[in-house]
């Protein structure tokens, strides 16, 4: 069923046994599992189903520190959320990102990997992916051409990546979730504030606002915020009217160990001969996949590194490219995204103009890396609010040493692995060689995947939700989707949060059954 809450008149109350807020990728996930059941679930969209300059205004907001893109246009609001602009790579993370890690401040994660696989395999299903196998081995016996490079297995290993081709999860569920009897969507339905009891450890309702001047009431037994990382972080910290630090907030927690994907170019590689596979380039056909070299769990430890991948593009193309970070910077999503398509376009027609058949070996090397959980790194609340009354956020995205350490060396150690198996030689890109220097470049590009902020923690003290996602101290309100990570591995986001939110969307449905 699908309502316009434009059109509702004003002051209506909705009522229901849960509510979701956000229909982005945690949002749909969570819907779709409760699917044909008997509780009548009230899902929240502040936008419609298209793109709208009045509501993509909702998610303004500054910068400060390392160098961002602008908020307005790093996320999407509307039916679908980002999953509007998602190129659909999925894969899981390791086993090590869940573990306490000595050398990595503020890492382990409550729950282990192990956990979590039953519901990557639900996961896959939801994004119409492929088995829930990412081992080379088993990818080798369905391509013919998938060579690895000869490396030391004990130093460097091959993930693998699978990609969807129903990435637009808002054009391939709608219809479903409106067709749905028992999940009540309501498109232009903002939630401006979480209003609790007197004892602050229950929420009773959340009001809705639109542009219309529309203002709504939403009552349910179980709330959820799946609005994304700094909307989430938003909505908590400006619903202080009764807690004046913001809902689960006591001890200054939510906003902090703010973390994006480092994902820049770092090294050339040039081989001594062409190596012919097909194991690490990019298919055209719809449903694929390919590999990223990443570094066994024996190496991160032994030079205590950060979790990352490298992955290759030819470089013949690759130096026609300007960073992510300088072309989309725009606060128009759709203009910036037609920046940085014109480079590609036009680095791709550069590159056929001077054939040179030594490129053919050439690589330009880019690391997809996790950030050190940190907790300056964060999202708070300016003075400057919204259409709808809502303050406005400020983030500030701040790098530490051990990124830039993680990155140099993971780099040499590439090098080291290339020299020793005769394929070629690499060049490290020059502003990773000063070893004293743990700056980064403002063209260092983010992967736009907004992670942590109300990061998952048994210890009220150091995380904003326990090992369910639920926020500390109050008994029927959770969080869904990536905000929750206390790490933030090296894939994209998206299969993992999804994983993540439906276990706990089966944490929710044995509430009801007890």
């Amino acid at each position: 069923m699908h309502v316009d809450a434009r059109i509702l008149p004003n002051g209506s109350i909705i009522e229901g046994d849960i509510c979701i807020i956000g229909a982005g990728a945690a949002g749909i996930s969570m819907a779709l599992d409760w699917k044909d059941l008997k509780q009548k679930v009230i899902l929240l969209e502040g936008g419609g189903f298209e793109y709208e300059s009045q509501i993509q205004d909702l998610n303004k907001g500054s910068l400060s520190g390392q160098k961002y893109y602008p908020l307005r246009s790093s996320r999407l609001h509307y039916f679908g959320g980002t999953t509007g602009h998602w190129a659909g790579m999925c894969a899981p993370f390791d086993e090590l990102d869940f573990k306490k890690r000595d050398w990595v401040p503020h890492s382990g994660w409550p729950i282990s990997k192990k956990e979590l696989d039953p519901y990557y395999a639900k996961a896959q299903k939801i994004y119409q992916l492929g088995p829930y196998n990412y081992d080379l081995s088993f990818w080798e016996q369905q391509e013919k051409n998938y060579n690895a490079l000869p490396f030391n297995e004990q130093v460097i290993w091959n993930k693998m990546w699978q990609f969807c081709e129903s990435s637009r999860i808002g054009q391939v569920y709608a219809d479903t979730i409106k067709e749905a009897k028992n999940i009540h969507l309501y498109t232009y339905a903002n939630a401006t504030n979480i209003v609790s009891n007197e004892a602050l450890n229950k929420i009773t309702e959340v009001e809705v606002k639109n542009h219309e001047g529309k203002n709504h009431i939403v009552k349910a037994k179980k709330f959820i915020l799946a609005c994304g990382t700094i909307q989430n972080v938003r909505l908590l910290l400006a619903s202080n009217k009764q807690a004046k630090r913001g809902l689960g907030n006591e001890n200054d927690v939510v906003g902090r160990y703010f973390m994006e994907h480092i994902e820049t170019s770092t090294s050339d590689l040039y081989l001594f001969k062409d190596f012919k596979t097909d194991l690490y380039s990019w298919p055209s056909n719809p449903r694929y996949t390919r590999a990223e070299l990443a570094f066994t769990e024996e190496t991160q430890k032994k030079h205590e590194l950060l979790n990352g991948t490298l992955g290759f593009l030819p470089l013949k193309v690759a130096k026609h490219f300007k960073p992510r970070m300088l072309t989309w910077q725009n606060e128009d999503p759709r203009k910036s995204a037609d920046n940085m398509f014109s480079n590609w376009r036009e680095a791709d027609k550069l590159s056929k103009k001077n054939p040179d058949s030594e490129t053919d070996k050439a690589y330009q090397l880019d690391i997809r890396i996790e950030q050190a959980p940190n907790p300056n790194s964060r999202v708070t609340l300016t003075s400057e609010k919204d259409a709808l009354g809502v303050p406005l956020p400020n983030l500030n995205w701040e790098l530490t040493a051990l990124d830039k350490k993680s990155i140099r060396r993971l780099n040499k150690l590439f090098a080291q692995q290339v020299g020793l198996s005769g394929i070629g030689r690499v060049q490290i890109r020059d502003w990773l060689r000063d070893e004293n220097d743990d700056t980064f470049p403002e063209h260092t590009n983010g992967g736009w995947h907004h992670m942590g902020a109300t990061r998952m923690n048994e210890n009220p003290k150091m995380g904003v939700v326990d090992r369910n996602c639920k926020v500390h101290g109050i008994a029927n309100l959770f969080v869904a989707g990536a905000a929750c990570y206390p790490t933030s591995g090296a894939p994209n986001p998206t299969l993992t949060l999804t994983a993540l939110t439906l276990r706990l969307s089966d944490h929710i449905k044995q509430n009801f059954k007890t």
